[in-house]
């Protein structure tokens, strides 16, 4: 090593003023360009991906917010729903009540079939199939009233209205409604 630095040296002496300006201006260029390149460059690139990251991170933040005030929203009401199924004390049984909210209602149901209806981990559902025949809109409305607002929890599930082909006032109705005990 001593002998490879003694012939630069010399090398160097041997240079006259004029290459040893441009020698030495060529490699400070080229240490500065090492510099650059493998330090100050690497190092802002991080420091940019830093801020990107961190306006990634805050953006996460938010939508985080977000989706927590909804499941908030979603956990109070099924609490509300469940609270309602568990304070429920009074079951009645669903067909007989839907006979008694049909003749409150001066509704004549056709017929009232269970359904197989599937059941949950913490909930046994009880579906029926209500069909009511040359029903009027506003005696149908009344009845489907009368179901959602009854004391015990009753959802209705899906809903067929049908035009009768006799008469136009009057309707072929088609719906199920479920409760819910837990299990």
């Amino acid at each position: 090593m001593n002998g490879l630095l003694s012939r630069i040296t010399d090398a160097w002496h041997d240079l006259s003023g004029r290459e040893q300006v441009l020698l030495g201006t060529a490699g400070g260029l080229m240490v500065f360009a090492i510099l650059v390149v493998g330090i100050i460059r690497p190092i802002a690139g991080y420091a940019g991906q830093v801020g990107t990251r961190v306006e990634a991170a805050e953006q996460q933040l938010v939508a985080m917010k977000r989706l927590r005030s909804q499941y908030d929203v979603v956990n109070a009401s099924l609490s509300k729903v469940e609270q309602r199924i568990s304070s429920n004390v009074e079951k009645r049984q669903l067909l007989t009540l839907l006979a008694t909210l049909a003749s409150a209602s001066s509704v004549k149901v056709d017929s009232m079939e269970e359904r197989k209806a599937q059941d949950d981990a913490k909930y046994k559902e009880t579906r029926v199939e209500v069909r009511l025949k040359s029903v009027t809109l506003r005696d149908t409305v009344s009845y489907l009233h009368a179901i959602e607002s009854s004391d015990q929890l009753l959802t209705v599930k899906s809903l067929r209205i049908k035009n009768r082909s006799d008469s136009s006032d009057l309707l072929d109705v088609t719906f199920n409604v479920s409760t819910f005990d837990a299990l």
